[in-house]
């Protein structure tokens, strides 16, 4: 049978297309023949422990050093430190059992005694005295340990550091989610330092996965095509690129859809743009376990803030900024570099359609009927705006007053009133960043583009910059009109004021004006 794309655990290249994962990370071998102990963190999903199976197995192969991948998110499971010491040590032997000799595995943990503080520590030190290599240990899901419990294993680490390498592992890495920095936060948010003793301080160096590369993509589908016969057109392969931006899951997630749930792998059928625009909105719709994951993080103290700064693109204010930002970039939500949006166009979908979703399911049926607003096959966006206006008037504050995410709740109101509409055969595209003063939405139904900014009206220099905004993104899209919605938000402006439609013409664009 032919090998298929991914979207379960880690990768086996003899039944999955797989990226070549060794090159994905350098200065790995670097940080081993050092003897040093680091980090290696990323979001879920993005090829971690297929990384971790493959560098165990090319270093053995190599025959220097004795490696094992374990992942040890069991012990989270242990009562206490010593109890979660203990399942983390079986977790090891049990896993040695499988991919080492038997000259190279550790000894048995059931009959030894844990009741002593520094089991584990004891236990790598007897497995690093008999192997007749230097050990590397990658240590998988270490931030799925509770607090007491992750601070236990550090300590352990950290009291075996200095007896290496015959005494105790040469090379150690801590695999998870998030930078050791993090947890430095999480555990003590009022101390800067927890002083030179610390357990932290056995990390050497952090690394992280960067996303496929647009080649690594080609490559990826390239091998489906390999394999069955079935080609990815050039400008599919640009268009899963640029909607996952190379998010591996998303990657992967996307090409299965096509070919196993849309075609259902029927390879002498061409694939199409059509298919992937198709893929994408079955994706989001059903919110598989990586989009649910992430889904679950937005209520978070530490990303609400962030995830309405991108909607609003207004400015970001904490106290705790670069660590909040630091957090929500390994999760992988967010991108590393200016300006700060939502990391690829999918999760920017996804997010505001999740938290507006309730909304979108309250509207009354018949004022969002789509046989209103929709003519011959074509979307009347003026009709769609004032029949939202005279329901905004009407609805918001009662709707808005106890939501959670209020301060970006207009425009998700909106953005839930047009999801139902377009819905029939539509879609949007959304345009979010911190800072950049706006939100924009691109509607495409019926093969017309509709352009719609929205703002906040905070000042005398809203609507003017809103205006010039909204000109030159129509500029760059090549449409001759936009829609500009203010969302008037300061006090004691009465509706009868703010309600209005004006036109403006900005550098030979129609702006049509929406006062809210």
């Amino acid at each position: 049978m032919p090998r298929f794309f991914n979207t379960a655990g880690p990768c086996r290249p003899e039944i999955h297309y797989t990226v070549d994962p060794l090159p994905r990370l350098s200065g790995i071998r670097e940080l081993i023949d050092g003897q040093h102990y680091f980090v290696i963190h990323a979001p879920r999903q993005t090829g971690k422990t297929t990384y971790l199976y493959a560098l165990m197995h090319a270093l053995n192969r190599e025959g220097c050093y004795t490696a094992l991948q374990v992942n040890i998110q069991s012990a989270a499971s242990g009562r206490h430190p010593q109890d979660a010491m203990r399942i983390a040590a079986m977790a090891m032997y049990d896993q040695a059992l499988r991919f080492l000799p038997p000259a190279e595995q550790p000894p048995n943990p059931r009959p030894l005694d844990w009741t002593q503080e520094d089991g584990l520590r004891s236990y790598l030190t007897a497995w690093a005295r008999t192997c007749p290599k230097p050990l590397v240990l990658f240590i998988d899901e270490a931030d799925s340990l509770l607090d007491d419990l992750f601070l236990a294993l550090l300590r352990q680490l950290r009291a075996g550091f200095e007896a290496r390498p015959t005494h105790f592992p040469q090379s150690i890495a801590l695999v998870g989610l998030r930078d050791v920095r993090d947890y430095k936060i999480r555990l003590r948010p009022d101390v800067a330092s927890l002083g030179a003793g610390s357990p932290f301080n056995i990390k050497t160096k952090s690394l992280t996965f960067d996303n496929f590369s647009i080649a690594e993509v080609q490559d990826l589908l390239q091998q489906h095509t390999a394999d069955t016969g079935q080609a990815f057109p050039p400008d599919v392969q640009q268009e899963i690129y640029r909607l996952s931006q190379g998010q591996p899951w998303l990657t992967n997630a996307i090409a299965n859809q096509i070919v196993a749930e849309i075609l259902h792998n029927d390879y002498s059928q061409p694939i199409t743009l059509a298919h992937v625009t198709q893929a994408k909105e079955d994706l989001i719709e059903r919110r598989d376990t990586h989009l649910d994951s992430l889904i679950d993080k937005l209520r978070e103290d530490r990303v609400r803030p962030i995830i309405m700064a991108i909607m609003n693109g207004s400015t970001l204010e904490s106290d705790r900024l670069n660590d909040d930002l630091a957090y929500i970039q390994d999760l992988g939500l967010i991108t590393h570099q200016p300006p700060i949006r939502f990391a690829n166009p999918i999760y920017a979908e996804i997010i505001p359609r999740v938290l507006s979703y309730a909304w979108q399911l309250s509207f009354n049926s018949d004022l969002v009927e789509p046989l209103w607003y929709i003519d011959n096959g074509k979307l009347d966006l003026d009709a769609l705006l004032r029949a939202f206006q005279k329901f905004y008037r009407r609805h918001s504050e009662a709707w808005l007053e106890k939501y959670d995410f209020r301060e970006v709740g207009r425009q998700l109101l909106l953005m839930a009133f047009l999801q139902r509409i377009i819905n029939a055969g539509g879609q949007i595209e959304r345009e979010m960043a911190v800072g950049n003063g706006r939100c924009d939405l691109v509607v495409d139904y019926g093969g017309e583009r509709h352009l719609i900014e929205l703002k906040l009206n905070r000042d005398q220099w809203s609507r003017e910059d809103g205006l010039e905004q909204c000109a030159r993104y129509a500029s760059r899209l090549g449409l001759s009109e936009g829609h500009l919605v203010l969302f008037e938000i300061r006090a004691g402006i009465p509706w009868e004021t703010r309600l209005k439609r004006e036109e403006e013409q900005v550098d030979g664009t129609r702006i049509i004006v929406w006062g809210m």
